[in-house]
């Protein structure tokens, strides 16, 4: 079975390190985000539990 050579190796290796980057960069920069009002926030209700034993 034919072996790579190493330049073939280095290639692969760029083209996935590249891959990944751009990925990373675009899942990053595409992400939306919604910060919530402060009337949301206000108005959590919390609901308290006394458990006994």
């Amino acid at each position: 079975m034919p072996q790579m050579a190493p330049i073939n190796w280095l290639f692969l290796f760029l083209i996935f390190s590249f891959t990944l980057v751009i990925f990373n960069i675009l899942n990053y920069f595409c992400f939306f985000y919604t910060p919530m009002k402060t009337s949301q926030q206000l108005n959590i209700k919390f609901n308290k539990l006394n458990w006994k034993w």
